[in-house]
């Protein structure tokens, strides 16, 4: 069965005077996903996101929501099954966490407040009574915030930098809270963050843009694989080596005369002695993985800020 995708750019284009903001974007949101949308500050982040939301058109290229096109007329009905917090969260900082969601009730013309109890409930802000939002901490706001963006009931929901400027625990509700909507409510969510070892607690796929260009797209497996962890291991004989590990069953990888990058965590006094039994000798052993911020940064080519 052919994979569903949520949203799909293609060629997308956002040129403002003297800037190319998006060059030709093909990006795909799987139904179901945490999409973790990686970039730098400037890379096209927010701009691929107004496009979506409707905010801007595009210089050139299409998106489609659902498999609707952003040239139908009817995208703005696909628009309806989508929430987003674009930038800063859009509420009403003189008003109760109650009162902001009754207010986008209203915006969107639901027929009663039914459901209020819940999201208040679901994104942590059921007891905050009658404090008023510019009381709230950050997290709290952003949360506010995530909670407004549910009140259409959306399966598909698009976060801009959402634990920006947050502290430790602000960052862990948020993480929880978005987990908690993927699996618990099926939405699909497209989170934008310059932070990616954050992402990688919760994004399933990412896709990596730099300077307005989708670099890569990939799935959280893949990405870990490509930054899997390894013991580099160096020897007096790199042919004794390589025959012990195809021996003992390890994936490997040669990486100079004297060195090996072995995928797993081996048993050093097993392997010391198999290499003893081949005249060989263990000089030195480390354990290495490559962080997720040095794979990003290999895959952008180390470019300054875009």
């Amino acid at each position: 069965m052919e994979k569903e995708f949520v949203l799909k750019t293609k060629g997308l284009e956002k040129h403002y005077k003297g800037f190319n903001a998006l060059n030709g974007v093909d990006m795909n949101v799987p139904k179901g996903s945490i999409y973790g949308f990686v970039g730098k500050n400037g890379a096209g982040k927010t701009t691929l996101i107004r496009l979506i939301c409707g905010m801007q058109l595009p210089t050139g290229g299409e998106f489609t929501l659902y498999g609707k096109s952003s040239k139908d007329k009817d995208i703005a009905r696909a628009r309806k099954k989508m929430g987003a917090v674009v930038e800063s969260p859009a509420i009403y900082t003189d008003m109760t966490a109650r009162d902001n969601l009754k207010q986008q009730y209203r915006i969107l013309g639901l027929p009663n407040y039914d459901g209020i109890d819940e999201i208040l409930q679901l994104v942590g802000l059921a007891d905050t009574g009658k404090k008023k939002a510019k009381n709230f901490s950050l997290g709290m706001r952003q949360r506010l915030g995530i909670a407004v963006s549910l009140c259409g009931d959306p399966d598909f929901l698009v976060l801009d930098e959402p634990i920006n400027g947050l502290d430790p625990q602000g960052i862990i509700e948020i993480r929880e809270l978005i987990i908690k909507l993927n699996r618990e409510r099926d939405i699909t969510v497209l989170i934008s963050s310059h932070i990616l070892d954050e992402l990688s607690r919760l994004a399933t796929h990412y896709g990596f843009i730099d300077g307005g260009r989708m670099i890569k797209e990939m799935s959280a497996e893949e990405l870990e694989s490509a930054c899997r962890k390894c013991t580099r291991i160096k020897v007096s004989d790199i042919r004794a080596l390589s025959k012990v590990c195809e021996e003992m069953g390890y994936s490997y990888e040669v990486c100079s005369e004297s060195t090996v990058d072995i995928f797993a965590k081996p048993n050093i006094t097993q392997l010391t002695l198999k290499l003893a039994e081949n005249n060989c000798e263990i000089l030195e052993v480390a354990e290495r993985d490559e962080s997720l911020e040095s794979f990003y940064i290999s895959l952008v080519g180390g470019e300054q800020n875009a």
